[in-house]
C-alpha cells in the first residue's frame, strides 16, 4: 500500500551521519561486502553478518516499482471510495471487540483511540492479511544500492541485520513492502528496532505474526513522534459562505473557538475544545469536504507523507469511532499528472517552491496554487483547476 516517499518519513532515527553521499552504486558484491563490514564495525557477529548479508539478492521489480508510484495522485473522494466500504468498517469494529483488552491498552497506556491504528491496519495490509510479497532484505539492499536515496536505506538493512541476531525475523523468509515495510502497520527495521514493543511478553518483538506487537509498537511510534494522548485529529466541519480561504491549508492555525466565531460548526459530531489550535483544510477546494484537523492529524504524516492518504486514514478512523459519512459536495474537476507537471512549471516560473516537476499535489504545490489564486482573485482554496491553468 504504501509508497517510499511516506516510508522515508517513518525512519525514526536521523540518518545525517550518512548525508546525501551514503555509499551506492558499483558492482553488487562490493556492495555487500561494504554494508557487511559496516554491521560487524557496529557489533554485529562476523558469523551472523556472514549469514545475513551471504544470501542477499538484487530485486529488479523493487525499482520498477519505486519509479512507477501512481497510487496516491487521486483526489480524496475517489482514493476514500477505494479504500473505505462497509465490508472493511465491520471488520474494523469486529477486531475491536476481538482484542477489547489490547485496544484498551492502547487507549490506556498511549492515550491513542482504536480507530486510530485499525485505520492503519486496514489500508497498510488488510488487518495483517497482505502484508507485502518482496524478500524485505533483498529489498532494502537493493534500494540500498540505488543512488537515488541510498541515505535513507542503508540504516535500514543495517537494521534488519542486527533484528536476525535478536532473533525477531529470518531474512530468508521476511517480506513485506517493496519499500522495505513490514508486519501488519508496515514499519521500517530501524524504528521496530528501537521502539519495538514485546506486546504478548514472548521474548521478541513479532510485528508480522503478533497483533499485540504490531498494534503497541505502532503506538510508540506514534507517540515518539508528539502524539498527544487522548486529544482529538481530524472532524468533519461545514464551512460558512464568504469564508477567508487564505486561512485554510496547513500553514494556518487558530483556535478552535476562532473558527467557531467565524462560523465554522461540526458536521454531524460536536467540535472539540476551544482552546485547541486546529486548521481547516479542503482536500478538494472550497466545493467539496472540509475538515478540522489538530496536532495529532500532523503526527500521521510521520506514517505516511502523502496528504490524500493521511486524510483517508483519519477520516476512516473518525467512521470507526461512529462518525458520519462525510459530505461530498460538488467538487471542480482537478488536473491530471501532465497537468498537473504543467501547472508546477508555471508556478516555478513565478518564483513558487514547489519542489520537484513530478505531477504531484503535494505540500508545497498547494501553498503555491493557494498563493497564486488570491493573486489571481480566484478562491484561495489551494485545489488546482483547469480554470486555474489556464489562468496562468
Amino acid at each position: 500500500m504504501r509508497r517510499f516517499l511516506a516510508a522515508a518519513a517513518f525512519s525514526l532515527l536521523p540518518v545525517a551521519a550518512l548525508g546525501q553521499s551514503a555509499p551506492c552504486g558499483g558492482g553488487w558484491s562490493a556492495f555487500v561486502d561494504d554494508l557487511r563490514t559496516e554491521a560487524v564495525q557496529g557489533g554485529l557477529p562476523g558469523d551472523v553478518a556472514d549469514r545475513f548479508f551471504g544470501r542477499l539478492r538484487q530485486n529488479d521489480t523493487v525499482l520498477s516499482r519505486d519509479r512507477a508510484q501512481g497510487f496516491f495522485q487521486r483526489p480524496f473522494v475517489e482514493f476514500s471510495r477505494s479504500l473505505i466500504s462497509q465490508n472493511r468498517l465491520d471488520r474494523a469494529r469486529q477486531l475491536r471487540e476481538r482484542q477489547a483488552a489490547l485496544f484498551q491498552r492502547l487507549q490506556g497506556e498511549y492515550g491513542i483511540s482504536p480507530g486510530v491504528m485499525l485505520a492503519f491496519l486496514a489500508f497498510e495490509t488488510d488487518f495483517g492479511q497482505v502484508q507485502g510479497d518482496i524478500n524485505t532484505a533483498d529489498a532494502l539492499a537493493t534500494l540500498a544500492h540505488d543512488c537515488r536515496r541510498p541515505h535513507l536505506f542503508r540504516p535500514q538493512i543495517i537494521a534488519m541485520a542486527e533484528l536476525y541476531r535478536r532473533g525477531d525475523l529470518d531474512p530468508a523468509t521476511t517480506q513485506g513492502a517493496w519499500a522495505g515495510e513490514i508486519g501488519m502497520v508496515q514499519m521500517l527495521p530501524r524504528d521496530i528496532l528501537t521502539l519495538g514493543v514485546d506486546a504478548d511478553g514472548n521474548g521478541h518483538v513479532d510485528v508480522r505474526g503478533s497483533m499485540p506487537d504490531a498494534v503497541l509498537t505502532g503506538a510508540a511510534l506514534l507517540r515518539h513522534h508528539g502524539w498527544r494522548p487522548n486529544e482529538p485529529w481530524l472532524v468533519e466541519v461545514a464551512i460558512p459562505q464568504g469564508l477567508d480561504l487564505t486561512r485554510t491549508g496547513l500553514r494556518t492555525q487558530l483556535s478552535v473557538a476562532d473558527w467557531e466565531r467565524m462560523g465554522v460548526q461540526g458536521r454531524g459530531v460536536a467540535l472539540p475544545n476551544g482552546r485547541l489550535q486546529a486548521s481547516i483544510i479542503l482536500p478538494q477546494g472550497h466545493r467539496g469536504p472540509a475538515f478540522m484537523i489538530f496536532d495529532n492529524f500532523r503526527v500521521l504524516f510521520e506514517w505516511n507523507q502523502s496528504f490524500t492518504y493521511v486524510v483517508t486514514a483519519g477520516y476512516f478512523a473518525t467512521r470507526i469511532e461512529g462518525a458520519p459519512v462525510f459530505t461530498e459536495g460538488n467538487p471542480q474537476p482537478g488536473l491530471d499528472r501532465d497537468q498537473m507537471r504543467d501547472l508546477q512549471r508555471r508556478l516555478q516560473g513565478r518564483g513558487f517552491d514547489v519542489g520537484n516537476i513530478d505531477g504531484i499535489l503535494g505540500a508545497g504545490t498547494r501553498a503555491a496554487v493557494q498563493d497564486v489564486q488570491a493573486q489571481l482573485g480566484l478562491p484561495a482554496d489551494g485545489w488546482p483547476t483547469p480554470e486555474l491553468l489556464r489562468r496562468l
